[in-house]
Formats: structure tokens, sequence, C-alpha cells
């Protein structure tokens, strides 16, 4: 969506980007790394490119090779597992390789600026993993930040001061490219951007936990901040900056911030599997649903996610595209793709 809006049709971007898809896609916790599929293929001597045919090994999953399939770009895999030395290595092959005529870092909600403290913050590492090593590439990065406050880590209140220039806001026409991706991709904080730059606008929750998240007129909109600003800013990525292992990454987010959020994914895991997910049956699902769009309704709340109605309805995360489809076929009014929109009491 933003090649699209900023650079246009005529080249392709290469995506360098984490194989990291969370419980409800991948059972397995934490970032997958190339051991962890097929088929993948060299595109330098640290990077390896997911093409379409590339599969992850079981019990792992991955969305990656779905989106290099439907999509014109070239997806390269981020690998965590040498820390901020080992991705360091992997940006400065890929700029010496493509000698590219521009190198974007891109944030959707805006947490990369926390400094790892605040109470709302849930997912520091794998931004402050990126944040480290674009801060040692010599090769001019530019910093940008989309949908603020839209992952629900850092309030728009918060991070309005940090914000550097407006470089563009997203419409409908920058979001038709990845319309038919978002109906089944679980991004939720991507969904929300794509939401909003249609004109969508009110209270979504999200999460497991049914974070509300605010709908405004600052949500399709996508900012420049100073990279050195967010770098000093941000105290886990500055500690991270040598680290050769993601065993050290993680042992430095315990200290700085309190927790690994890879740490938070192993717990949910083991807890999943004490779990008997309910079986989807039609009724008894749309009679849950009621229940639950009227205690939304009570919180103010005016669309949700498909992750979230997931969890909220006690679903296996392999049952959320049964449940998806289920639901935009027996209330397709309801739709608000890629949201569910809760009715206004009737």
């Amino acid at each position: 969506m933003l090649h699209a809006a900023l650079y246009g049709d005529e080249d392709q971007a290469v995506i360098l980007t984490y194989a990291w898809d969370r419980l409800l896609i991948d059972p397995v916790p934490g970032p997958r790394g190339p051991d962890d599929f097929t088929g993948l293929e060299p595109l330098t001597p640290t990077v390896r490119k997911v093409p379409a045919k590339a599969r992850p090994i079981a019990p792992a999953g991955s969305t990656l090779p779905r989106l290099a399939a439907e999509l014109p770009h070239a997806f390269a895999l981020i690998d965590p597992s040498h820390g901020a030395e080992g991705v360091t290595r992997q940006l400065e092959d890929l700029v010496t390789h493509l000698q590219p005529t521009s190198i974007d870092l891109l944030d959707v909600g805006g947490d990369v600026l926390a400094r790892g403290d605040e109470p709302t913050l849930k997912s520091p590492l794998a931004d402050s993993l990126t944040l480290a090593a674009c801060g040692q590439v010599n090769a001019p990065i530019r910093l940008l930040v989309a949908g603020p406050g839209l992952d629900g880590e850092l309030s728009p209140e918060d991070l309005r001061s940090m914000l550097g220039p407006l470089v563009h806001t997203f419409t409908a026409k920058d979001a038709e490219p990845v319309g038919p991706v978002l109906d089944w991709h679980p991004s939720e904080a991507t969904g929300m951007l794509t939401a909003t730059a249609r004109g969508v606008r009110g209270t979504c929750e999200i999460r497991d936990a049914g974070l509300p998240i605010p709908l405004t007129d600052e949500g399709p909109t996508l900012h420049a901040v100073d990279l050195d600003d967010a770098l000093s800013r941000n105290e886990l990525a500055r500690a991270i900056m040598s680290t050769t292992t993601l065993g050290q990454v993680e042992a430095l987010s315990r200290e700085i911030c309190g927790f690994s959020e890879i740490d938070y994914e192993r717990n949910k895991a083991l807890w999943l599997k004490e779990q008997r997910p309910t079986k989807l049956d039609a009724e008894s699902v749309l009679r849950q649903l009621a229940q639950f769009e009227a205690e939304a309704r009570s919180r103010g709340v005016t669309h949700t996610t498909f992750r979230h109605l997931t969890e909220a309805l006690n679903l296996d995360g392999s049952q959320r595209d049964d449940l998806r489809r289920l639901l935009v076929k027996s209330r397709p009014e309801q739709y608000t793709a890629p949201l569910w929109r809760i009715p206004a009491a009737s």
C-alpha cells in the first residue's frame, strides 16, 4: 500500500520482513527463521527470498508464501536468530546487492517510538531489533509511521509530539491493491489502517483482551520520523545493537521492558494446548455473536477484527477463516472490509 501510494506501479519493492504471524496462524512461539521453511531462494549470502512455492515446516505456519503469490513484490526474510548484528548484515547485503533508490523502515502504529517502560507496550522486541539494525547501516534510511496508535500500544496523543511531517494520507484508492489480501490476512493494525483509509470511523476492539482502538482521521496518515531521534528514545534498541543472538535480545527486553513478547507467546501456547476449542456450529456461533455484539455496543464499540471475534467466541485459530465465511455469508451488510461492524441496537 505504501509502495503504490509513494512510488507507483512501475518498479516493485523488496519487502524485508519477519515471518512472525502470532499464534492464530503459527502455533510455534516467536519468529520463524530460514530453517523453518522449505523452498526459500537465496537473494544474497545472508538473505533468503520467500517465493510462492515456499512452505513452512510443520507445525510452524506463515502467511508469507501466500502474500508472495498474491502481491507483485519480492518478500525477503528477516532472520533475528543472530541478533541486531545479524539483521544489520542482512540489510548491508541487500543494499550492496540491490543498490536501492530508497529504503523505508515502516512501522504501523508507532510503538517503534516507545521508550520501553510504557505500561501499554506489548511487542517492543521486533520493532526495536529492526530499528537497532537500521541505525547501524551505512545508507540513508527513512523511518515512517503509519496509522499512529492503531496497534494499541502508544496512544495517538502520546505519539503526536514525536511524529515528523505528514508524508501521505492513505485513501481508498491506495487500499485497493491489498483489499483481496486483507480478506484473509489476520493483521489487525494493517486491517484498521486500510479501513480508516476507506473512511471507516468509530471504535474497534482488537486482540485477545479486546483493546479499544479509536478509528479517526489520524488513522490513515503516514508520517516521517527522524531515525536518530527514535534511536535515542528507544532504550531497548540502543541496548541490543551489539547482540548476536535472539536470546540476548530477549534477555535485554526482560531487563529493560520487564518482559519478552516471546515469553507471552510461550505461555499462551501452553494454555491453548490445554483448551478444547468450541466446535464451529453455525447456530451456536450466531447466538454467541449476538451476545458479544450486545455487550460490545454497551462499551461503545462499533467494529471488531476477526482475530478478536475468534478469541471472544472461544474458537481455535484454525477456525478463523470458517468464522469469517459464515458471518460474511449470513450478514454481508456488517462486513466493513476487513472489519466486522457492530450494528446499532434495533
